[in-house]
């Protein structure tokens, strides 16, 4: 909001876009509007035919959906509103060469280069701002970000050409900063006024538009299919920017070059119209204004005309060039030959004491795409804070250290993901499959070599710790969450453990650290797509060869394959766990009915009586009681072990939240039996639809295969297998299945409440406001008090544990 308050104030993108009540009711009442006339003005003028868009996806004909559709719709009327227009630049002379000084919420370190631009939506078949955006953000040899990255000031950036409003765009760029970027901004400056100066200066950039419009036209061609609702939306959105006939294609496809609109773009990318905003902590004792709105504090200065006139006569940096052509552009897109006898779900081709192979050929979506993951357990990454943190820098840096390599490959459509995990680290590459095999056996040969570089490692460090430091800025009802997910868990080491522990973290242990987490290592990995099962026994091979032959690895013993279970609550119990947030003024309760351990039909018995209890949840505690914005109810499984979970962030103290839950679930009994089979029956073939709703892309068929296997669970027909007894079960299976775990008074009741108050109690109310014409549903009588939870170690220590589930297939029956 503190761009548009720098604004032009006569411009209407200056006003405030979200409403709040001050501008939906007390100032409009103090001069004598009524704002529901005014909304109703509003409908009057702009609710018009000629600036709707609808779009309708259905498997029936099209004449069928049509005439749904036609009687809905057709006696709109035409208004034939014109859309508004916005000649004048909502930033004037006097809004320009402008520097603000803001402080965040969280401690960021963050510096935004922007620029007014014309509005570019028209020329979407050459789209100029996707060129300038391909070399902004560029992140290999010759690039701005390479160049920043070795001077130890950014640790990323990015460069968008973003919406206004019809008439005026904006090009921004944003740089996360070390602590000495933050030192170094009038240099970040001058080296990107030096990298757009090298850019103006190219006077053929047409093979960089011939690349960009290769890569266009691969992913265009080969797009994945996307949930219907959002690819309704999306399309919806696009008949108001592009022709009906290239509402698909318009913004995918590049097919005219136009260097004149990019040089235009980069003319207009200069010190004389630019606004900067820092963004740091550190401003805290030279901020002297405060937004209106929200309230963020900051400090508005001119950028001296000396500073400017420097940038403007900037010279050429000779460490800047455009980038080489693109090496990962896939060439091949050739089906691999059919494998016989291929089985519908994953089967286990490698089973050794060093890895476990799983494997599936693609049959259903016939792209020339893969995927494969990796999960690589190691018995030292998670036995104390001090070594979690180190998988975790490990994982940061050597992020790092790809980047210039592996942002040619993201960019022709293959992509790794590597990141760090409880157990150890999971990799995951996935796209074309064309070049894969290279691209992952540079990654491995990257990882072996990895050496901790200082400079690299300070800004790393810097960067997680204030990670774990912001974590108590996150949203109230998160937090709560956050706080379940660690008292449940077997071991889970805080943020705040894992902060205090970043102390002892050096340059040193982490560099010994490396070798010995790729000493021992166990492997559970999945190779899904456009491979052959030989293929697939080609990749693990290369991955293992390299490890035990760089590193020495050898495979963990059967013991150290560890994998931790959940907390196993008392029948009958209440804890409470309470949380101080100094961040928000709000606060929030997660409340937790464990139900003991997954199997089919208590999952289903419990995903059907969420699917009931969700509506009333969020109509009474939300729309009627007023309790917060955010009402959610909800199953969390984790470990094979799974349970029911209400949060509520609120302006309420917490105890009378948990007790207003108390009283909507006390109601719920009765809601449950008067429930008729009809509506019943609409629940369970609502979620039967949703289970038999087909997965849309390879990538989200790989992500479920993924879950069966990370769990060690392996039940691949898991869907087929609800669907089944979710047929059979009755209303009394639910109610039961209620009144066993949930309702109060319930035999196997186990309930864990966290509650999240802010440090002052003076920002929630205390007193009981009860909505006008609301009649409160009553407290059930003689509820038990809660245990309080003050240590959550000496609380695990007097807890047991329940079991791991049992897979579904068992392992050891490796077929090759």
């Amino acid at each position: 909001m503190l761009k548009q308050s720098l604004g032009n104030p006569m411009h209407e993108y200056s006003n405030f876009g979200t409403g709040n009540r001050d501008t939906l009711c007390t100032i409009p009442m103090s001069k004598g509007i009524n704002i529901r006339d005014e909304v109703i003005k509003f409908y009057s003028k702009f609710y018009s035919s000629n600036i709707m868009s609808l779009v309708v996806l259905g498997k029936e004909p099209l004449d069928e959906l049509s005439d749904l559709v036609l009687p809905l719709f057709s006696l709109v009327e035409n208004k034939s509103v014109e859309i508004p227009f916005w000649t004048g630049e909502p930033y004037g002379p006097d809004h320009i060469k402008k520097i603000f000084y803001a402080i965040p919420v969280k401690d960021l370190r963050i510096l935004i280069v922007s620029w007014t631009v014309p509005d570019m939506s028209e020329f979407y078949a050459s789209n100029p701002g996707n060129i300038l955006e391909h070399l902004i953000e560029h992140e290999g040899n010759g690039s701005l970000s390479s160049e920043l990255k070795k001077e130890g000031w950014i640790t990323f950036l990015t460069g968008d050409l973003l919406d206004g409003a019809k008439g005026f765009m904006f090009f921004e760029i944003q740089f996360s900063l070390s602590e000495e970027g933050l030192e170094n901004v009038d240099n970040i400056l001058q080296k990107l006024f030096q990298y757009i100066k090298m850019l103006r200066k190219e006077e053929n950039m047409e093979w960089v538009f011939k690349e960009c419009q290769q890569l266009a036209y691969i992913n265009f061609k080969y797009m994945d299919n996307n949930k219907p609702l959002i690819w309704t939306v999306a399309l919806a959105r696009r008949m108001q920017k592009y022709p009906l006939p290239e509402v698909v294609s318009g913004p995918c496809l590049l097919t005219e070059y136009r260097p004149d609109l990019v040089s235009m773009l980069l003319s207009k990318i200069v010190p004389e119209t630019m606004r900067v905003g820092v963004i740091s902590k550190k401003f805290e004792d030279v901020v002297d204004q405060k937004e209106k709105w929200y309230g963020t504090d900051f400090r508005l200065e001119d950028i001296p005309d000396g500073k400017v006139q420097k940038w403007k006569d900037c010279g050429l940096c000779e460490h800047f060039y455009l980038p080489p052509a693109n090496e990962f552009i896939p060439t091949s897109f050739e089906l691999v030959p059919k494998e016989s006898n291929c089985p519908q779900a994953p089967e286990l081709i490698k089973d050794d004491k060093m890895a476990r192979l799983w494997f599936k050929q693609d049959e259903t979506f016939l792209q020339p795409k893969a995927c494969l993951s990796f999960a690589i357990s190691s018995p030292l990454s998670y036995t104390d804070p001090l070594n979690f943190n180190h998988t975790c820098l490990f994982v940061n840096l050597l992020n790092d250290s790809l980047t210039e390599y592996a942002y040619n490959a993201q960019l022709a459509g293959l992509s790794y993901e590597l990141q760090e995990t409880i157990y150890g680290a999971k990799l995951e590459v996935t796209g074309f499959n064309d070049k894969m095999p290279i691209f992952l056996r540079k990654i491995m040969e990257h990882l072996i070599d990895f050496k901790v570089d200082q400079q690299k490692f300070e800004m790393f460090k810097d960067k997680y710790t204030r990670e774990l430091k912001n974590f108590s800025a996150i949203e109230p009802f998160r937090y709560s969450g956050y706080y379940v997910n660690t008292l449940m868990a077997e071991v889970r080491w805080t943020k705040e453990e894992l902060y205090k522990s970043t102390q002892d973290m050096t340059v040193h242990t982490l560099q010994e650290f490396i070798p010995y987490f790729l000493s021992k290592l166990f492997i559970d990995a999945l190779v899904y797509g456009n491979v052959t099962k030989q293929g697939a026994i080609e990749i693990m091979n290369m991955v293992e060869g390299i490890l035990t032959e760089n590193c020495g690895t050898k495979a963990i013993l059967p013991s150290q394959y560890k994998r931790y279970k959940e907390v196993q609550l008392i029948d009958g119990c209440h804890y409470l766990y309470k949380k101080e947030n100094s961040v928000h003024k709000s606060s929030a309760v997660c409340i937790y009915f464990q139900c003991g351990i997954e199997d089919t039909l208590p999952n289903i018995l419990l995903e059907t009586l969420v699917h009931i209890l969700s509506e009333p949840c969020f109509n009474i505690l939300r729309t009627r009681e007023q309790l917060g914005y955010i009402v959610h109810c909800w199953v969390r499984r984790n470990s094979g072990v799974h349970g029911l979970v209400v949060t509520v962030q609120s302006d309420r103290q917490p105890q009378y939240v948990d007790d207003r839950v108390e009283a909507f679930l006390y109601h719920m009994n009765t809601f449950l039996q008067d429930l008729c089979d009809e509506d019943f029956n609409k629940h369970v073939n609502a979620l039967v639809t949703d289970k038999l709703e087909k997965t849309k892309n390879i990538y989200e068929q790989s992500d479920k295969y993924w879950s069966e296997i990370d769990s060690n669970t392996y039940n691949f027909n898991r869907d087929a297998i609800d669907v089944a007894c979710l047929r059979k079960i009755n209303k009394s299976d639910v109610i039961t299945f209620f009144q066993k775990f949930i309702a109060k008074g319930a035999p196997y009741r186990r309930k864990m409440s966290i509650h999240v108050v802010p440090s002052s109690a003076s920002d929630l109310n205390a007193e009981v406001l009860n909505p006008e014409n609301v009649e409160l549903l009553p407290v059930p009588p003689n509820l038990p008090k809660p245990c309080l939870v003050e240590d959550i170690a000496a609380f695990k220590r007097q807890t047991g544990l329940y079991p791991l589930p049992k897979p579904f297939v068992e392992t050891g029956q490796a077929k090759l």
